[in-house]
């Protein structure tokens, strides 16, 4: 049971990723490695927020670096730029019911701002949306550009292919 719920997450996130992938038009060699690359960050993030009791934001992180790090050995394969592969890998990951309802709790307090006390449960509800977004988000973009730092000389040279010398 657990496997499958994994693998339902998984496979919903590779097919996500493709989706995302498609809109930025990548080389076709590229389509494997972003949804693979999907997969394993969200079924990390998957595993760490309900097996292992992490929030959302910290285990987005680690799930971003995953992406980040597998988008310079995938890069690296294929001769692709890692963020061709991380950009629409990450975005399944990206909090948008969090973001959704700062929307709607903002609404909510402008639409009841003449009730009085209603006000305050929608101004704690919009930031604390707010702020899970936002750090989800953050630790997103941390995770996946780490390995651009790490491996910077590396990373800038991952779609020159060798010359072989004659």
């Amino acid at each position: 049971m657990v496997f499958t719920d994994i693998l339902y997450d998984a496979s919903f996130a590779a097919v996500a990723g493709i989706g995302f992938g498609a809109i930025s038009d990548p080389p076709i060699k590229a389509f494997p490695s972003i949804a693979i690359l999907s997969a394993i960050g969200h079924a990390v993030r998957f595993c760490l927020m309900h097996y292992a009791g992490f929030d959302i934001a910290s285990a987005s992180l680690f799930g971003a670096f995953s992406i980040g790090f597998g988008s310079f050995i995938a890069g690296k394969k294929i001769h692709c730029p890692m963020t061709v592969l991380s950009i629409p890998s990450l975005l399944p990951m990206v909090p948008g019911i969090y973001a959704y309802k700062v929307i709607l709790y903002l609404i909510m307090f402008l639409r009841h701002m003449s009730v009085g006390d209603d006000n305050i449960v929608y101004v704690q509800a919009m930031f604390s949306n707010f702020l899970v977004a936002f750090t989800t988000t953050f630790n997103l973009a941390i995770g996946a550009t780490v390995p651009h730092f790490i491996f910077r000389e590396k990373a800038l040279s991952l779609t020159r292919v060798k010359k072989s010398k004659l």
